[in-house]
């Protein structure tokens, strides 16, 4: 059975909407471990918000350059979750019809790959309420992006920091430790 593996970009308030932010901190690690997903994975499932985002942002990118994974994303199977999308221009677009769970149920039980899912909300919280996602890996990144409930009382607040320490406990808790950015 292929798995299903949820890969979200996300700040330290929270914040998971147009990750702008992360461009920063997309290095040559980042870049290899994001190619390893993709190499791992010839299907990708998201919602209709991360599909009208993406489906705007990859076609205008340089399928030539290796550097970008515009090839990647602008050909692999796409499956979209959505009541309202009719008809997908993005190339090998699909759109789920019927019930979410049967639809990635079915998706989960074909020959392949890993299934990547991008984004987190409605779409992977049913999913996970359902057992269909195998693995979720959060991209923290070191920035207040301000929006979320954890900074509210700082309205648009935004912020960068340093990395100090990293601690990775038995029980899965992983404690971050930053420092608010010095000017370089």
């Amino acid at each position: 059975m292929r798995k299903l593996i949820n890969s979200t970009y996300i700040t330290l308030d929270g914040v998971i909407d147009n990750p702008m932010w992360t461009s920063p901190y997309f290095d040559e690690e980042a870049m290899s471990l994001a190619a390893e997903q993709t190499e791992a994975a010839d299907a990708m499932l998201m919602g209709r918000a991360t599909y009208d985002g993406m489906s705007v942002a990859w076609p205008r990118m340089d399928e030539s350059d290796p550097n970008t994974g515009a090839a990647y994303f602008n050909n692999v199977k796409k499956y979209v979750a959505s009541t309202t999308l009719t008809d997908p221009t993005w190339n090998n677009t699909e759109v789920l019809q019927g019930d979410l769970v049967e639809a990635v149920t079915k998706l989960k039980a074909q020959e392949g790959r890993d299934i990547i899912q991008y984004g987190f909300g409605s779409v992977t919280a049913e999913l996970i309420r359902a057992g269909l996602v195998d693995e979720v890996r959060f991209w923290i990144h070191p920035v207040l992006e301000g929006g979320s409930s954890l900074t509210a009382p700082l309205n648009d607040f935004k912020a960068s920091f340093d990395l100090v320490d990293t601690r990775v406990h038995k029980s899965g808790v992983i404690i971050a430790s930053y420092r608010p950015e010095t000017a370089a």
